[in-house]
């Protein structure tokens, strides 16, 4: 099934996730998270504990929006002459807007390291660190990242292309969808508790799988397919429900529910544009935002730098001011809106030409 235009839920769920990994970063990192504490501490302290739940919700919707993309290949099966051409093709279609907002990224860390003596900032970069990043390899080699969100781009590429290798691997969707169950079970209950691997998708392929399923389920052309993809939803929901006897994990009810609601209101249009200016231009904000939400997460850590450098050059740190640190994150929310719609226009947008 092909969308031929955009769908609220996702949109939403885009700005939201993004809007929340930024401002967990921003709780995280610096002399302006801990000053902003003296403010806002339940709501710092939150973010910086929770924040990073919305990782969970950009898995389940990266897996239902490639399965979205590879499922086109349903009639005219995904076979090997091709399929390296999907992997590459995922990799450059990442690629631009990463490279430019990763040597953004290191220049500000230059500039930050003359003032800024905190862990977060990092030993000036490599070249075989930075070719690492290149090849998304950095988590593998066990070598630091350079931003923050460069690891979530390499685990990307590695869910898709595995999704994209099951697509070619198995002749029968019945077939794919028991592995997925049983490697998202895995990895939900395994993997995902065991630090060891969180450089690879083994790791993060619970929650992906869920978003796999819910658009099997959603909108896949088969019926049966539909009722297996429905029936191993539910049960993998029983099994999180049981595995709370042993501990509760709170981000596979995050990457459940998720999955749930992609199931339900996946395909829901926009609303009607009318009635009040309030809410017309809360919907005009959001479908502006969320094809830029990717930038927003690559470019948001320099900003972060620069935030942090402005703070102690100027010895604003000095007034332990909180209220002039939360001014400075508004500050850096602002700033890298403006960088991410810039380096979407510039960049991502004129690098989908980029196709093999």
């Amino acid at each position: 099934m092909k969308q031929s235009s955009p769908l609220f839920l996702i949109d939403l769920l885009k700005v939201f996730a993004a809007l929340l990994i930024i401002l967990h970063h921003l709780s995280s990192y610096g002399q302006i998270a801990e000053d902003a504490r003296i403010v806002l501490p339940s709501l710092m302290t939150w973010l910086f504990e929770y924040g990073r739940y919305a990782v969970q919700i950009f898995l389940v919707m990266a897996g239902y929006l490639a399965t979205q993309s590879l499922t086109r290949f349903a009639n005219a099966k995904l076979n090997g002459q091709n399929l390296l051409r999907v992997i590459i093709n995922r990799y450059l279609r990442l690629f631009a807007p990463y490279i430019t907002a990763l040597i953004f990224t290191i220049a500000c860390a230059w500039i930050a390291r003359f003032w800024v003596n905190d862990e977060f900032v990092g030993e000036q970069e490599t070249l075989g660190q930075f070719l690492a990043h290149l090849f998304f390899l950095q988590g593998i080699l066990g070598l630091d990242a350079i931003s923050a969100g460069a690891w979530y781009v390499a685990i990307d590429w590695q869910l898709y292309s595995i999704l994209a290798i099951l697509l070619i691997s198995f002749s029968s969707y019945q077939a794919l969808i028991w592995l997925i169950s049983i490697v998202a079970v895995s990895s939900l209950l395994y993997f995902n508790r065991s630090a060891q691997y969180e450089a690879y998708f083994i790791y993060f392929i619970g929650s992906y799988g869920l978003g796999v399923l819910a658009y099997l389920a959603k909108n896949f052309a088969d019926k049966k397919i539909q009722d297996l993809a429905k029936f191993a939803i539910i049960a993998i929901g029983v099994i999180i429900v049981i595995s709370t006897w042993q501990q509760v994990w709170l981000r596979n009810f995050l990457a459940w529910f998720v999955a749930l609601f992609l199931f339900v209101w996946g395909n829901t249009s926009y609303p009607v544009r009318s009635g009040s200016k309030l809410k017309a231009s809360a919907l005009s904000a959001i479908a502006w935002a969320s094809p830029r939400s990717y930038c927003a997460f690559l470019i948001h850590f320099a900003f972060i730098l620069l935030a942090n450098t402005l703070y102690i050059a100027l010895g604003l740190h000095a007034h332990e001011s909180g209220i002039l640190a939360i001014s400075l994150m508004v500050g850096v929310l602002a700033c890298s809106s403006v960088a991410a719609n810039y380096l979407y226009c510039w960049v991502e947008l004129p690098s989908m030409k980029l196709r093999i």
